[in-house]
């Protein structure tokens, strides 16, 4: 990956601390003896440690809550007689999330690191009114290890109403390097939208530097506020889809809470579908284009792209997902308007 990164929307970023999760401390310990000498301190420490993947246990070891004598050993490390393993595990409780045979997408898997196409209306994590149906039910089911890591491996999510890519981590050291990775901006993520104007308006305002903050009266809504915290949108690239719409491709420098769609309604470019900041829409379009318009059930917002550092290997990834079916044929209805 040869040019710079956006950072991806922190409203969407998990802090990976247990807040709220229910978790429970376990010490584990075992003392080496001659039969186990010069075996790998992951695969011994498996086959004593009941109840944990190697996958686990590579984990445990890369962060330090598995140790040889009280000190950190890498997973290669050669086990030697009289060695007393420790293993201090914390473990997450997903007892009210329960697994539930959800079909994901799956665009790149490996034992460390695994990136999801999620579709719209899949809410990402449970909450109240959504106990069920969600990611994090799904990952549950198809990766069973993840219960006992913070929010199932998640690194960050999107909103319910937004398509496309999301990565989840399979051990808890590739969750923290991920998380890393978020925090300096050395991941890359570019949405694809839909939104009202035509591009010569619209690039304008090809970076949007304006801070955001949680509405003052409207308080499940975000809004340009004075003293909000600093967000830039860039805009890469505009489209003319008919007469009155644009398709852009934007990336995020800064990652704040719904921040493309609060930038792009707030210089008067709404997403098409956005029921929370976007507008009617305006005249002059074909009758049966402004009921499609008013028809779609979403936020026109579909994160495209995905570039990040694999936290095991150091190999520079890119992935993509395709437009979803709603709005490629969003963009065609759009498109006969011309």
């Amino acid at each position: 990956m040869n040019k710079p990164f956006c950072d991806i929307d922190s409203s969407d970023d998990i802090d990976i601390d247990h807040d709220g999760q229910n978790s429970s401390a376990h010490v584990y310990t075992h003392t080496t003896d001659e039969t186990d000498i010069g075996t790998r301190l992951d695969k011994i420490a498996t086959e004593r440690f009941d109840g944990f993947s190697r996958v686990q246990i590579q984990g445990f070891i890369d962060d330090g809550s598995l140790t040889v004598n009280g000190m950190p050993q890498k997973s290669k490390y050669r086990v030697k007689s009289g060695d007393v393993l420790t293993l201090k595990a914390v473990l997450d409780n997903h007892s009210e999330d329960l697994p539930e045979n959800i079909a994901l997408d799956v665009v790149y898997e490996d034992d460390e690191v695994v990136v999801i196409n999620k579709p719209a209306g899949l809410v990402v994590h449970p909450g109240a009114g959504n106990r069920t149906g969600t990611l994090v039910n799904a990952l549950l089911y198809h990766y069973p290890d993840n219960a006992y890591l913070p929010r199932a491996g998640l690194v960050h999510r999107i909103d319910k109403d937004t398509s496309g890519l999301l990565i989840v981590a399979r051990t808890k050291s590739a969750q923290l390097d991920l998380t890393e990775q978020l925090k300096d901006k050395s991941v890359y993520r570019e949405y694809v939208c839909v939104a009202t104007g035509v591009p010569s308006d619209i690039l304008r305002h090809a970076t949007i530097e304006l801070p955001i903050a949680r509405h003052r009266i409207h308080r499940t809504k975000m809004a340009v506020v004075d003293g909000g915290k600093p967000a830039i949108t860039h805009i890469t690239h505009a489209t003319l889809l008919g007469t009155h719409y644009s398709l852009l491709h934007v990336c995020l420098e800064t990652g704040r809470t719904h921040q493309i769609r609060v930038h792009l309604s707030h210089v008067g470019h709404a997403l098409l579908g956005d029921k929370v900041y976007g507008r009617a829409p305006k005249s002059g379009l074909d009758s049966h284009i402004r009921q499609a318009v008013l028809d779609f059930p979403r936020q026109a917002l579909h994160a495209h792209k995905l570039g990040f550092v694999h936290p095991t290997t150091g190999k520079s990834l890119v992935l993509s997902a395709d437009l979803p079916s709603d709005m490629v044929e969003m963009i065609a209805i759009l498109q006969d308007n011309s």
